[in-house]
Formats: C-alpha cells, sequence, structure tokens
C-alpha cells in the first residue's frame, strides 16, 4: 500500500462532469491498494470572478477580507468532490486548510507554509477514508485565512505530501507533462520524461506555468517525488527529481518566456554604501518579489540601477519607488512594460562551454536586442522586447536542438 497525495487543477475541476472524472480516478487509484490525499484548486476562472467582486466591492480591497473572500472557490470543490466520493460508496471527508492547520506567514496574496499539522489527516487516513483537502490557502498565527498566490494549490499538495512522507506527489492538470517550451507557442516542442528539481525550479521562476517555483522548492528540499500528469486522459507524465548523471549530459532541457515583466531602472543614483538597500527595502517589506537586478558601471559617481517585477505589481512599487528615489537624491525613475523574459534551462550548462554564446548569437541572428541579462549555474534569462517574444523561443528551441530531447 502506498500514499499517494493527488492535486488536481482548476480545470480539472471545472464543472460537475470534469468533478466526476477525477471522482472515477481518484477511486481507482483507492482501490488498487493506496492511501490518498487529494488536494484540489477551484473551478476554472472562478478565482477570477471572485478577484473581479473583491474589487468591485473597493478600489483597494483589505487584503484580509480579499484572501477569505477568493479563498471560497477551493471550498465549493473539495465539498463537491467528497460528496461524489461518499454517493459512490467510498468514504471522504473534505478539509479547508483551518480544519488541518494548513499554517502559513501573514503575507497575504504569497503566503508561504511554514507547517502542515498532520493529525487531522492521519486520522481520517487511519480510518480507510480519501481526504480531500482545499489547495490555495492557508491560517497564520492569529487564525486568519491566507492565500499562496496564483498555483498554490501546487505548493499545498506537496507540502502535505512532504509533512505525511507521501511516496509520490501526483500533480495532474491540463497538459500531459513538462515539455521543452510551451507546445502552444512552439509546434516542435517535446515532452521530457524526466527533469531534475534545480531544472523545473529555474523553468517555473522563468515562466514555465506547470507548476508554482515555491512547489518545486518544497519537493526538492524534502526530496518528495512530484509526477505531472494530465486529468484527461493516461498518458505517460514526467517525474520532478533528483539529479543524476544521465541529465547533465543534456546542456538545454528547456526554453522558459514570461510576458509578465516590467522593468524599473532609478536614473543617476548616487553611487556608494546603502543607496541599494533603501531603494529595495520598501519593496522588500511589502513582500514583492525583485526578480533581475543591474546596476551600469559609475561614472562621476552617479549610475542607473535597473530591475524587473511582476507587472501585477509594478503599480505599489511605483509609489514606493519615487519616494524612495528622491530621499536618495537619483535624478529619477523610468519604467518599461513592454517587455518580457526569454530563458534557457539545463543542469548540462555546468560542464559545457560557450551555451551563452550560441544564445546570443541565435538572438542576434534575429535582430532581437537584449536589454538585459541574469545568469545562474543552469539559466540564462535576457530581457528582450515583448514583441520578440515567441520568434526567440522558436529560435532557441531550434538552436540548441531540443526537438530531440525525450
Amino acid at each position: 500500500m502506498g500514499l499517494i497525495v493527488q492535486k488536481y487543477g482548476g480545470t480539472s475541476v471545472a464543472n460537475l462532469d470534469k468533478i466526476r472524472s477525477v471522482a472515477q480516478r481518484v477511486i481507482q487509484t483507492k482501490e488498487a491498494g493506496n492511501q490518498l490525499v487529494v488536494v484540489l484548486s477551484a473551478m476554472a476562472g472562478e478565482t477570477d470572478r471572485l478577484i473581479a467582486l473583491s474589487h468591485g466591492a473597493s478600489d483597494r480591497p483589505d487584503e484580509r477580507e480579499h484572501d477569505a473572500l477568493i479563498a471560497t472557490g477551493e471550498m465549493v470543490t473539495v465539498a463537491l468532490l467528497a460528496s461524489m466520493l461518499n454517493r459512490m460508496g467510498h468514504r471522504a471527508k473534505s478539509f479547508l486548510a483551518h480544519q488541518v492547520k494548513i499554517r502559513t506567514d501573514s503575507a497575504h496574496g504569497r503566503a508561504r507554509i511554514l507547517k502542515v499539522d498532520t493529525k487531522a489527516i492521519g486520522e481520517e487516513l487511519k480510518n480507510g477514508g480519501i481526504v480531500v483537502v482545499a489547495g490555495f490557502q492557508g491560517v497564520d498565527e492569529n487564525n486568519n485565512i491566507t492565500t499562496l498566490g496564483r498555483g498554490g494549490s501546487d505548493t499545498s499538495a506537496v507540502a502535505i505530501a512532504a509533512a505525511l512522507k507521501a511516496d509520490i506527489c501526483e500533480i495532474y492538470t491540463d497538459v500531459e507533462g513538462v515539455y521543452t517550451t510551451d507546445p502552444n507557442l512552439c509546434s516542435k516542442a517535446v515532452k521530457l520524461s524526466r527533469i531534475s528539481y534545480d531544472e523545473m525550479l529555474e523553468m517555473t521562476s522563468a515562466g514555465a506555468k506547470v507548476l508554482h517555483p515555491r512547489s518545486v522548492e518544497l519537493a526538492k528540499k524534502y526530496n518528495v517525488p512530484v509526477f505531472v500528469r494530465s486529468s484527461f486522459n493516461d498518458n505517460a507524465g514526467t517525474l520532478v527529481t533528483k539529479e543524476d548523471s544521465e541529465m547533465e549530459k543534456v546542456v538545454v532541457s528547456g526554453v522558459s518566456y514570461d510576458r509578465d515583466q516590467a522593468k524599473v531602472t532609478v536614473v543617476r543614483v548616487p553611487d556608494r554604501p546603502g543607496i541599494a538597500a533603501r531603494l529595495f527595502t520598501p519593496i522588500s517589506d511589502k513582500n514583492i518579489p525583485v526578480d533581475m537586478i543591474i546596476q551600469n558601471a559609475s561614472i562621476d559617481a552617479y549610475t542607473d540601477l535597473s530591475f524587473t517585477v511582476s507587472r501585477k505589481d509594478i503599480r505599489e512599487v511605483r509609489q514606493m519607488i519615487e519616494v524612495a528615489a528622491k530621499e536618495v537624491g537619483a535624478q529619477g525613475v523610468e519604467y518599461d512594460e513592454n517587455i518580457s523574459k526569454v530563458s534557457i534551462v539545463g543542469v548540462g550548462m555546468r560542464s559545457h562551454a560557450g551555451v551563452a554564446s550560441r544564445m546570443f548569437s541565435a538572438l542576434a541572428s534575429e535582430g532581437i536586442n537584449i536589454l538585459m541579462i541574469s545568469t545562474s549555474e543552469i539559466k540564462i534569462s535576457c530581457v528582450i522586447e515583448a514583441k520578440y517574444t515567441e520568434l526567440a523561443v522558436m529560435v532557441l528551441h531550434d538552436a540548441f536542438g531540443l526537438e530531440n530531447l525525450k
């Protein structure tokens, strides 16, 4: 008997018929002799509807009340699935975050899971029941409902799998696995049978939407095998697992892109110690992630400092950075939302030379100008004009022969 955590996304539970199909898949897994915990997202489009309602009630909704509202989407799906399973003759019980005690910090809208209390889940599993848990949500130390951000149900599932020491965490979605790039954008994209935690983490942080970055971080930290599969067929998916020597033979495993980017440039910043901290501390205090940071060479004791954030955060960042820039004596602040980020990822980069020049040459051959560059051990990212996104992805996919991977 194995202990399996399954997560189903919004498209998998979009209506009653699809929830019934999920119930049948759950029953099949249970009847194979497994203990089972199922984590659900809200119905497709429901979270957007709830967000619109929240903003209809207030131009700037209170963060606590906003989270309390949008967390209700998952409450609906877990109750419906548990009801169907019981009707089909399989004992099931739904749990919300405060009932399981999925403890998070208090960063509403982007909360991080701190601890999962497995007592209630464990008792139900011992009694032979199927446990159905609401994803995307948690509770802080004051028992306020928090939400984990878009894709947060992936994180809920992996965190529960880690806490229970589950044998595997299966992520069911509307794609059949992890591809070399977005198959909707590039017809040559191929599905990978396996990918390392580090590669998957870099791909998700670079814009790939298959898994939430925090879920991959947790999977790596607690060594949780994650299997990405389609909820609409039984085809083999992609296993996200520990790196091995075979993976290192592949120089580049995938190309990711992210259109949700905005660039902020603080112009003529005094080049002295402490200035960067004064600029970024207000942003950090608001729990707003900053992606790429580039500082130009100093000229006459002044420099330009550019960084990127999500477009959805640019309004709030603008308010803070204007004040901070004025306080440090910068000349001004410039903004560019007409950008995107393209990235190549692969553990083989550690042991292969010339990868960066190959990437830059491929982009240059199509007249694509690079605005910013950022690198890690296994990733190279370039900020480009948004209109070149699709072309850049296809060119890079061809340049590294990714259609030949498996």
